[in-house]
């Protein structure tokens, strides 16, 4: 068996092209380096999740690199042997560490999705509850990608910049949380101006090519405002261009049973205009409750305690406030500290006492998974730091559900 660890031991080879003369003429040999290689890879575990679905020119090519990986790992095996452990790499669970995953694809799935800038999976998981299978997933952060991986058993895409439409295998539903720090507060708000703005029409262009019945995208509440509401304007003209019925909401994670102050605009879209109509964003609110997040004291790491200075400042600032447990310390840009029942919305590239629980420590890797509603079973295999940057560019799950539900029952 192919584990993990070789998985994602890529070979690395120089990336240059080389010329060879070869029957007599000139020819141009490509080495292929990391990046290419994690492609590889990628195509693979695809392929071996979506045999079923893929045209039989990529079938091809994933056996093709198959063959081409497995001769690198066992160069004992002979030619033959080779191409028979490839045609039953599945029979012969080469690649098990694959489906031994918190978050498998169902075996008859109802619908298929895309997962686009896919992050960590918040927004796959919910579809994949409803019985739906993501054919294509993309997430260019190599972090982020290993913990896709190791959460789904799919090694997603690199940059959707340089994968053609045509590559994207046909679905019933396009998924995106197309970058947001060109929109956001703390990302400066340079929108279209700034290369991540542009993303939104890598989703376009797959949206104008595949016309899936129906789409969710994610972003930060400041989108609908920015440029004065045009940013927005040219996103929706867009659509509604694309042949889709568009409704939109800013929704708060507060509001879907999280302890987590966190505002998101929630765009849906459908071909279908009678679905559209039926399409809406009436949620009852479910209570949060910060104590069903944090971890017993005796788990917390010693590293996640704030210094004794640092909590000191905190004590000093909160004099004459009312203090009660259990609660999140929130330090806005100013320095004033707000006691809240709840977090503020959890961020990238905040300070690291940005958010203190109780105004002594900062949260755990699982109680920030947990803040943005992913369950206990979702594998933590990157360090805390990382787990800090994607929860802070994941989504709200619980939100994305309660969408999901009502878009799934419509298609």
């Amino acid at each position: 068996m192919l584990t993990k660890d070789k998985i994602f031991s890529l070979l690395t080879y120089p990336e240059k092209t080389n010329k060879e003369v070869v029957g007599g003429k000139e020819v141009e040999i490509k080495f292929f380096g990391e990046e290419s290689n994690y492609n590889r890879m990628a195509m693979i575990s695809h392929f071996l999740h979506n045999t079923d679905l893929l045209k039989d020119e990529k079938r091809e090519t994933a056996i093709e690199y198959m063959r081409d990986y497995i001769s690198a790992i066992h160069p004992e095996y002979d030619e033959e042997y080779t191409c028979m452990v490839c045609e039953n790499a599945m029979q012969l669970d080469l690649f098990q560490d694959l489906f031994d995953v918190p978050f498998p694809a169902p075996r008859k799935p109802k619908f298929t999705f895309i997962d686009l800038f896919a992050g960590i999976g918040g927004i796959r998981i919910p579809f994949g509850e409803l019985e739906g299978k993501c054919v294509f997933s993309s997430e260019w952060d190599k972090a982020a990608q290993t913990t896709y991986t190791s959460n789904f058993g799919e090694i997603p895409f690199g940059d959707i910049t340089k994968i053609k439409a045509d590559f994207i295998p046909h679905h019933d539903i396009l998924l995106a949380g197309f970058p947001c720090q060109a929109f956001s507060i703390m990302g400066k708000m340079r929108g279209f101006d700034d290369t991540r703005g542009t993303m939104f029409f890598e989703v376009a262009r797959i949206l104008d090519y595949h016309h899936p019945k129906a789409f969710l995208l994610e972003n930060v509440k400041q989108l609908v405002s920015h440029d004065s509401g045009k940013t927005f304007k040219v996103i929706l003209e867009t659509l509604d261009k694309l042949g889709y019925h568009v409704k939109w909401k800013v929704l708060n994670a507060l509001d879907f049973g999280l302890p987590q102050k966190r505002e998101r605009v929630i765009i849906v879209g459908f071909m279908d205009k009678d679905a559209a109509n039926q399409f809406n964003f009436d949620f009852e609110k479910i209570p949060y409750s910060l104590e069903n997040i944090l971890e017993p004291a005796e788990n917390i790491e010693t590293s996640l305690i704030a210094s004794d200075e640092i909590q000191a400042k905190r004590h000093r600032r909160v004099e004459g406030k009312e203090v009660f447990y259990p609660s999140i310390w929130h330090e806005n840009k100013s320095g004033n500290i707000s006691i809240l029942p709840y977090a503020c919305a959890l961020r990238t590239g905040a300070s690291y006492n940005y958010l203190l629980v109780n105004g002594y420590r900062r949260p755990s890797s699982r109680e920030l998974l947990r803040l943005q509603g992913f369950p206990d079973n979702y594998n933590i295999v990157v360090s805390h730091t990382e787990i800090r940057k994607q929860t802070g560019n994941s989504v709200a799950v619980p939100m994305i559900r309660a969408v999901a539900n009502k878009i799934v029952k419509l298609i």
